[in-house]
């Protein structure tokens, strides 16, 4: 990467990702994380088809194939096909039970919709009956699992951060192996429990927690408590995204906190899942096709109004309509934007470092109805079709400003961990031209953390209001 000031550096330091998203690399070691997702959604699965091939006789077979599909889907619905330290089929009967009683209306509705016999007490029963063998099928499995688990054949490599007493009841707790979770080291500035108190070495500080994971081949993180700073832990959190790892942490206040099913509680001790970022999803691959159907449907379309503003941009200031400018994209990476001019600066310097011209008297009138528009930036088309920007991202910044936001704004950083956009999340929410830095980080990183295609098409569809409506800056 060209940029070499301090926030260069600091860019240059993330963990690289690729400029379309591609499957994360799976280690050896992930295969059984994943033994208790595909194990119970198996065994579901073996269980409602053993259920219609035992129980479906005498005109049942219908019902009981309807009543299993939304029994499968309501147990999906309800997290019960998700990976889980805790496995316990009493601890999930009444999920199930609630799941069975919604399949059964749907059952029942439909088949007064398509005029199938009503449902009678046999059938009714042979529905019992299919619910009773998911729930023995899923204690098998769990047994397997458990059995599994003991003897080390499941046990995920694990960091604890915080070397405290917290930190070291964890490391107790999960070292019994009976929630699959092999602790392997600790990880903090100021251990607080003294070398012969420790029950697993400390491997390194903090900050030092991507690269311990990595040495290390640990495929857990959990998270106590240190002495750390929250803006640091934050900021190793959102390194460790990147890694092939999933996350817990200990909520604040523990003590008084009151679990649900969808937190793991170890020993007393409850753990809250991380959510994994939006761009280690499955959907994520979506985006890039998303990109470039709509770029190239877009440049199809409207390549007569480029032409157009081509022409006024030519007539009002001569030639080279054309505006192209050094931008930072993705893990900090530099490419040349694509604009219509609106205005020839003097030279290269004032491009790169004059924040903004709208009150600038040397913009034309063409210059101000593309700006406030946004017409000038339909060019920007093509750097999406060509894998530099995205439709929908933090807006790229030039790498002077880069520079200077990351060092005054600690978050500014972790907006480059996507694609930049066309539009994004903080322009449609007014925080474009001069507006906060500080603001617009913010909600770029909602963004990244909260992303899905239904946020970006929300994202498009208010832009194109936008536009329409010529309230663009």
């Amino acid at each position: 990467m060209s940029t070499t000031t301090q926030a260069g550096e600091a860019l240059g330091a993330l963990p690289r990702q690729r400029s379309r998203p591609v499957p994360p690399r799976r280690s050896p070691r992930s295969a059984p994380q994943l033994c208790v997702r595909r194990a119970s959604l198996l065994a579901d699965v073996l269980a409602l088809l053993a259920a219609v091939a035992l129980l479906g006789g005498a005109g049942a077979a219908d019902d009981m194939v309807v009543f299993g599909l939304v029994l499968l889907a309501g147990l999906g619905a309800a997290g019960l096909h998700r990976a889980r330290l805790n496995l316990s089929v009493l601890d999930e009967l009444p999920v199930v039970l609630v799941a069975a009683l919604a399949a059964a209306g749907t059952t029942a509705a439909t088949a007064a919709v398509l005029r199938y016999p009503p449902l009678d007490a046999v059938v009714v029963a042979r529905l019992g009956g299919a619910v009773l063998l998911v729930l023995a099928a899923r204690a098998l499995v769990y047994a397997v699992v458990a059995a599994a688990r003991r003897s080390r054949r499941v046990a995920h490599r694990t960091v604890v951060v915080g070397c405290g007493g917290l930190g070291g009841q964890l490391a107790d707790v999960l070292g019994r192996g009976t929630h699959g979770l092999l602790p392997v080291g600790f990880v903090d500035d100021d251990p607080q429990l003294a070398a012969g108190e420790r029950p697993l070495p400390v491997l390194g500080g903090l900050r030092d927690l991507p690269s311990v994971v990595r040495a290390t081949g640990a495929d857990t993180v959990v998270l106590g408590f240190s002495n750390a700073p929250e803006r640091v832990v934050v900021d190793v959190v959102r390194a460790c995204h990147r890694l092939d790892v999933e996350i817990f942490t200990v909520p604040r206040y523990w003590q008084v906190h009151s679990t649900h099913r969808l937190v793991e509680v170890v020993h007393g001790i409850p753990l809250v899942r991380l959510r994994r970022p939006a761009f280690r999803s499955s959907t994520w691959r979506l985006k890039r096709v998303v990109d470039v159907v709509g770029a190239a449907a877009g440049l199809a379309l409207l390549w007569p109004l480029v032409a157009v503003c081509a022409l006024a941009v030519r007539r009002e200031g001569g030639p080279g309509v054309l505006f192209r400018q050094v931008r930072v994209g993705l893990d900090g990476r530099e490419f040349e934007l694509l604009k219509l001019r609106s205005l020839r600066p003097v030279d290269a310097a004032e491009s790169a470092t004059t924040w903004s011209i709208a009150d600038d008297d040397r913009v034309g009138p063409v210059g101000r109805l593309m700006r406030r528009t946004s017409l000038d930036e339909l060019p920007q088309l093509w750097n999406v079709l060509r894998g530099d920007m995205s439709l929908v991202g933090p807006r790229p910044e030039r790498p002077h400003f880069v520079q200077r936001f990351t060092a005054e704004h600690e978050d500014y950083l972790w907006r480059h961990r996507v694609p930049c956009g066309l539009t994004g999340w903080a322009q449609i929410n007014g925080l474009r031209g001069d507006t906060s830095i500080g603001e617009r980080a913010r909600f770029d990183n909602f963004y990244v953390e909260n992303w899905s295609l239904w946020l970006d098409l929300l994202v498009l569809l208010r832009t194109t209001a936008h536009v329409v409506s010529g309230t663009g800056r």
